[in-house]
This record gives structure tokens, sequence and C-alpha cells, in this order.
């Protein structure tokens, strides 16, 4: 693999999952009772739990984006 296709592959993966945080970010906060009667369907929980676990949930993508598409994307476009 050359560093271009790295750079682009890292580059889709940043783009896509930008797209997927700011989707799933959307729909948090417009339909939170939304999202909380559908998932307690099939697991039963508190909404203080609930809200605790997505959010949650929500910050551990964050970080394992940064961490792994974000800055290898960076530092190839540096190397580049």
């Amino acid at each position: 693999m050359t560093i271009t296709t790295l750079t682009t592959f890292f580059m889709w993966c940043t783009i896509i999952n930008v797209a997927i945080m700011i989707a799933w970010t959307i729909v948090l906060a417009s339909a939170p009772n939304f999202m909380y009667r559908m998932q307690t369907k099939w697991f039963p929980m508190p909404q203080e739990s609930f809200s605790v676990i997505v959010y949650s949930a929500l910050a551990m993508y964050r970080i394992v984006f940064v961490v792994f598409n974000l800055v290898p994307y960076l530092a190839l476009l540096i190397v580049q």
C-alpha cells in the first residue's frame, strides 16, 4: 500500500465516522424518549441508566474515532 492509498482510506474512514457521530447526536438530541422506548423493549432499565450508557458510548466512540481514524489521517497528511 502506498501512502496515498492509506491517506485516502483514512480520509473516508474519518468522513464516515463523523457522519455516524452527527447522526447519532441528532437522533439522541431530537428523540431521546423514542430511543429509550426502543431499547427498553429488549433491555429493560431505568431512564437514568440508559442516559449514562448512551452518553458514555458516544464519548467512547469519539475517543476511538480520534485515536484510530483522525490521528492516523493527520499523520499521513503530514508525512505526505
